[in-house]
């Protein structure tokens, strides 16, 4: 399928077509294209060094590369990653990155700052303007983090004072702030299992249940196969193959390259 296609008639969210990055002689990444509407998720997977990281920083160009990147339809491919972020095209890395010194409250509120802020001037003149623009932003945070399953409990604790399952959803959250269009997630489940790996679940459901457009790169096959729409398998730097789970699961090529064939 290529990457201006659309699925059931509706205009993708974000559509790439032909990425490709190289570091010297190594090609990472070669001619990869796959599109994800909202209200979707798409499963990225692969052997480690496959170039599933590649691709999320080639399309959030955070790496030199070629090919297209297309958000809504607008071709996006020479904008800085802090401008990405700002049109709602944003991502997760494999390591929480948070703000250690802040509570979660404080956090969450940092991610919508662009959405409640008040310039220098009229935190100097207006203080009054300031505050109430502040209890705003703190209100906002608390239904985010409420909305996504992190209580009210936790909010007021620092990120190194809660368990590391929730971490790994503050994280997610934090990447969707105040609305996301497409959310790129990579390795949500990293060193998680369980309850916390049915809470990770249900909360990219939810995602997916708010119309963002959600790609995410995951090993913890079952997770994968449950909650993806779609799923594309990388291998070498190339799309080995896309379909629903359940064609990836019969796909011959897939089984022989990466899923292992039953005995």
């Amino acid at each position: 399928m290529a990457a201006t296609e659309t699925i059931g008639g509706e205009r993708p969210h974000l559509a790439v077509e032909g990425l490709t990055v190289r570091y010297g002689a190594l090609t990472a990444l070669s001619d990869m294209s796959w599109q994800v509407s909202g209200g979707e998720v798409l499963g990225i997977i692969g052997p480690n060094g496959a170039g599933k990281s590649s691709c999320f920083a080639a399309v959030t160009n955070a790496v030199r590369r070629q090919g297209k990147v297309q958000l809504d339809g607008r071709d996006v491919g020479d904008l800085p990653t802090h401008e990405l972020a700002r049109l709602g095209l944003r991502r997760t890395f494999q390591h929480n990155a948070f703000f250690g010194e802040l509570s979660l409250l404080e956090n969450a509120a940092a991610s919508m700052l662009r959405e409640h802020s008040t310039s220098l001037g009229q935190s100097i003149a207006l203080p009054w303007r300031e505050a109430a623009t502040r209890r705003r932003a703190e209100a906002a945070a608390a239904e985010l983090l409420s909305s996504f399953g992190i209580p009210s409990s936790e909010h007021g604790k620092h990120p190194g004072d809660i368990a590391y399952g929730t971490q790994r959803l503050l994280s997610i959250v934090l990447a969707y702030g105040a609305g996301a269009r497409a959310l790129l997630i990579d390795e949500p489940a990293a060193g998680t299992g369980g309850t916390d790996m049915q809470r990770l679940a249900d909360l990219l459901v939810d995602l997916r249940r708010r119309g963002v457009a959600v790609v995410v790169i995951e090993h913890h096959m079952d997770l994968i196969m449950a909650i993806a729409d779609r799923i594309v398998v990388i291998d070498q730097g190339r799309k080995l193959a896309e379909g629903t789970p359940a064609e990836i699961q019969r796909n011959e090529a897939v089984l022989e390259a990466y899923l292992g064939r039953a005995a």
